[in-house]
């Protein structure tokens, strides 16, 4: 099978954006890091450095719609977001629905019996696998 380039899952937050990245042959999605949100701009920043450092080809961002399908306050903030992202780079922009995707990954760390302080460091990197992983799934 031949490589193709590796894809990055974001879940964008208000405090901290997840970040994880696809393996060359996109089966398998990693946790690669997590970027505190300070200011939308220097996220992007952080976000276009990783693509770089991967040689990302595609992103993914999860869309944070409401129980009922509608999007809320946050899919606009993911939005914004998104408007800022395609103007600092070419790399084409997918989004995917991320509806309970951080409480899952909340869940299973709960039950591994992580504490709170360490669930907040890799929550967002792990909800962001979980993004990237079902959209390469559904690609299948």
């Amino acid at each position: 099978m031949e490589n193709m380039q590796r894809i990055i899952g974001v879940d964008y937050g208000e405090r901290r954006m997840g970040l994880a990245v696809s393996d060359p042959l996109g089966m398998f999605a990693t946790p690669l890091r997590t970027v505190k949100v300070v200011a939308l701009r220097n996220s992007c920043n952080e976000l276009i450095d990783a693509i770089n450092e991967v040689d990302a080809g595609l992103i993914v961002v999860g869309m944070p719609f409401n129980m009922n399908g509608t999007k809320g306050e946050m899919a606009e903030k993911v939005d914004e977001f998104i408007a800022v992202l395609k103007e600092k780079t070419n790399v084409p922009i997918k989004t995917v629905d991320e509806r309970l995707s951080s409480m899952l990954v909340e869940k299973v760390l709960i039950e591994a019996d992580m504490r709170r302080d360490k669930r907040k460091k890799v929550i967002d990197k792990l909800a962001a696998q979980v993004i990237l992983q079902s959209y390469m799934d559904s690609q299948q």
